[in-house]
């Protein structure tokens, strides 16, 4: 079928279904830089080009669907990110939200540290080469063999999420005749406006040690009386995917109270402070994420005047951001496969990819925008849902978007801002094949992590 003789879906001046969406831009053909890495434009044909290859070599290389990872835009916030908060202060690239060996390659040259949650993680860390004393090591289960290497490969902190993970760090880490440097992950009340799925502060959730009740000053009495552990600080994490420092500033007015408490009852002045990360990024155009300086400002000026309230010295800040370093450096591309209109309410846009490379619009009913990428059009906008190929309803990638009515199979459409937690949380639903990671700069285009085969698959598959 040609692209002239689509049958289109509903136009912008119909009466739309109700959903989530924004009203058309004016140009669908247009870039809003907040959603797109720093070196994505469109050439002279219109085609989307990032690091100066346009997305019609791109796919031919290396397939579809396929995440493209801007590196110079990721090296250039990892040193945002350092600038902003200074020497006086640890930045925690978190790698949860996307991790590779290239990433940490990338992350010690540009002076970031890094904080894993699992076994893989911390494998993954230190193959690629980050010294271990610049590794935070998280997670509210962590094994027992995952705790010894992390103590025998000698990482810079630990933070206890459980009681019964003070007692079981000690016990590994004074039989291998160590200190391992701790902080306590407090739970601090906080309600953060975000999805329930990825708020972790508030008091009925499963990671760290409340406040209330006394349980956080119980779990740091216990910390500071074993001889295997060096309490160094405090943690807190509010959530994911915030825009609002209020809950920060609550977060820190009560671990700093917990502070000096520890003062109070013995005579230690706890010398760290992490207040976690979350900061959001801008998926739609209506998302207005913070700058880091301003972040790094909000943040040391909220624990600067608690402490001198309490009397206390000003502990040194630690921040753990990941979505806000990878999230806006990557794009997920996609060719369009099926377009179904329905009369009355949407266009329905099938790509070759779906809930296996993003599950997050299915998981925390996300938001992402989507453009026409492999070339410009001037015709009218419709309303779309863009889904993907899997045998589920909720296989949705977009739900609601505007892309030009004479979109046809064959063209190329991107996602922009699936750095973060899309190839992390990759599955392979439907015996679905993960996509690659490619990283692209200054012209040149090179796989970090290959696209998996179906010799993978049954690699795996012992039968």
């Amino acid at each position: 079928m040609s692209r002239s003789a689509h049958p289109a879906g509903p136009r912008h001046a119909d009466v739309l279904p109700e959903g989530h969406y924004s009203a058309p831009a004016d140009d669908l053909n247009a870039l809003d830089e907040k959603v797109w890495s720093r070196t994505v434009t469109r050439d002279a044909d219109g085609a989307l080009t990032v690091g100066g290859i346009t997305v019609a070599r791109l796919a031919e290389e290396f397939g579809t669907p396929a995440y493209f990872l801007d590196e110079s835009d990721f090296r250039a916030r990892c040193r945002a990110w350092a600038d902003a908060f200074g020497p006086d202060a640890d930045v925690f690239y978190a790698g949860k939200a996307f991790l590779s060996r290239a990433v940490v390659r990338w992350l010690t040259e540009e002076g970031l540290n890094l904080d894993v949650c699992s076994g893989g993680e911390l494998t993954t860390a230190l193959d690629a080469g980050m010294p271990a004393e610049r590794i935070a090591f998280h997670g509210n289960n962590k094994t027992v063999a995952e705790i010894e290497r992390a103590v025998t490969a000698g990482v810079g902190r630990i933070v206890l999420d459980s009681f019964q993970e003070i007692v079981r760090v000690a016990h590994i880490a004074q039989r291998h005749g160590v200190r391992q440097r701790v902080q306590i992950r407090v739970t601090v009340g906080v309600e953060a406006h975000t999805h329930e799925f990825i708020a972790t502060a508030h008091e009925d959730q499963k990671f760290g040690i409340a406040l209330a009740d006394g349980q956080a000053a119980e779990a740091v009495r216990r910390a500071l009386s074993l001889d295997g552990l060096d309490l160094i600080g405090v943690h807190s994490h509010i959530g994911s995917q915030i825009f609002d420092m209020a809950g920060f500033e609550v977060s820190a007015r009560r671990v700093v109270q917990l502070l000096a408490e520890i003062r109070d009852e013995h005579g230690v002045e706890l010398p760290e402070i992490d207040l976690g990360g979350g900061l959001g990024i801008a998926y739609t155009s209506d998302d207005d994420p913070r700058e880091p300086h301003e972040i790094a400002k909000a943040l040391s000026d909220i624990v600067t005047r608690e402490c001198e309230a309490a009397k206390l010295r000003t502990p040194r800040i630690s921040v753990e951001p990941g979505r806000a370093i990878v999230g806006p450096t990557a794009f997920t591309l996609y060719e369009v496969g099926t377009i179904k209109p329905l009369a009355g309410l949407r266009t329905y846009v099938s790509v070759d990819g779906g809930m296996s490379d993003n599950i997050r619009t299915a998981l925390y009913d996300a938001e992402y925008s989507v453009a026409l990428v492999s070339r410009t059009s001037d015709a009218e906008p419709m309303l779309v849902r863009v889904v993907g190929k899997h045998c589920e309803s909720g296989d949705i990638v977009v739900k609601d978007a505007f892309l030009p009515a004479d979109l046809a199979p064959g063209d190329l459409i991107a996602v922009p801002a699936t750095g973060a937690y899309c190839r992390s949380m990759a599955s392979n639903y439907n015996h679905a094949l993960r996509p690659p990671v490619v990283a692209v700069r200054d012209g040149e285009a090179r796989v970090i992590v290959r696209r998996e085969t179906e010799e993978d698959l049954l690699r795996l598959d012992v039968g």
